[in-house]
């Protein structure tokens, strides 16, 4: 009966357009449940861990470090893909009901998430990671549709801090006969996420200020550069959001500003096609081919495969890109 109901969930998803989905997962959901006598049992563990469901990539490295072999979190957004354009899969139905915590990365980037539990019906603990960070950045509009703050906050290591320590604490109240192991695993993490920030300021201040120009694809890096003294030029997408669109205009004028800066390199990223950075590099003169890790981590094996490793890889990039390839940043001790 189970996997019957898993089968009618499947269905309605792979029918359902990306913005149609909502409409279509409900009633889906309501005949699963009919089935099988209630969402709750739904996706839930096999083991004794404590089911914990992480919307984006970096919640989910940030929920592995806390809860160790102490917690099965279950990951919606896999590597190089991009937050906006997400499409739920029938699993996430699933490990949603069966979740006792739900982490959401907040401001606007995961908005979809908030149904995906409702439609689940799922009776868990929901915690936006945005709503207690200690160093926000203005959003691009202050409309009742939009975010007050840019969604990249993890790009400060600050921002990661207080998120782990929200992680740590939401662990501990769903599973207290785990304190000990999501206090020390913490602790441990913590203390990696400030030897990451103490490397990356040491590696930007041997690069003169006035050569710190940041232009990417679109507009994700505010936070980065508002810790570590960097001038962000401007994006090939001059959104916070990769679901905008540039004009011709929006090129040209960024070309212009690249040459007016003396920019040397554009940033492509990861989960973003990088043709229309390349053919900007070309028209000005600049390099491309140092690539960051924007709104995702990267796959298993690969430079942004971790959070920390994400950001020294990010900082190495950019330190190259910024001198020329005269330096790079390696800070070490991360794993």
């Amino acid at each position: 009966m189970l996997a019957g109901g898993v089968f009618l969930v499947a269905a309605a998803l792979k029918v359902a357009s990306r913005w149609r989905w909502r409409l279509a997962v409900a009633p889906a959901v309501a005949a699963v449940c009919a089935l099988v006598a209630g969402c709750a049992q739904v996706g839930s563990s096999s083991g004794d861990e404590l089911s914990v469901v992480a919307t984006t990539t970096q919640i989910g490295d940030f929920a592995r470090n806390v809860g160790g072999g102490a917690v099965d979190v279950h990951q919606i957004l896999q590597p190089n893909t991009d937050p906006h354009e997400y499409e739920p899969r029938p699993d996430d139905v699933t490990a949603t009901a069966g979740a006792k915590v739900v982490f959401e990365s907040g401001d606007e980037l995961d908005p979809w998430m908030s149904q995906l539990v409702s439609e689940s019906g799922a009776d868990a603990k929901v915690v936006d990671l945005s709503t207690h960070l200690p160093v926000t950045v203005p959003g691009e509009s202050s409309g009742p549709e939009e975010s007050r703050y840019d969604p990249h906050w993890w790009h400060d290591p600050v921002n990661a801090e207080a998120a782990v320590r929200e992680i740590r604490d939401a662990m501990i109240a769903a599973d207290p006969s785990q304190r000990k192991t999501f206090e020390d695993n913490a602790k441990a993490y913590l203390a990696r996420l400030r030897m990451l920030d103490t490397g990356i300021k040491r590696c930007f201040e041997s690069v003169p200020p006035d050569q710190r120009k940041l232009v990417t694809d679109h507009d994700a890096f505010n936070y980065f550069a508002k810790r570590y003294g960097i001038q962000v030029v401007g994006a090939v997408i001059p959104s916070q959001t990769t679901e905008a669109q540039p004009s011709a205009g929006d090129i040209s004028r960024l070309a212009e500003e690249v040459r007016r800066e003396h920019v040397r390199a554009i940033f492509p990223e990861s989960s973003i096609n990088p043709d229309v950075a390349h053919a900007l590099a070309k028209q000005t003169g600049t390099i491309s081919d140092l690539t960051l890790y924007g709104d995702t981590l990267g796959p298993a094996g690969s430079d942004g495969a971790t959070y920390l490793t994400m950001e020294e890889a990010n900082a190495d990039a950019m330190v190259r890109g910024f001198t020329g390839g005269e330096r790079g940043c390696q800070i070490g001790g991360l794993g």
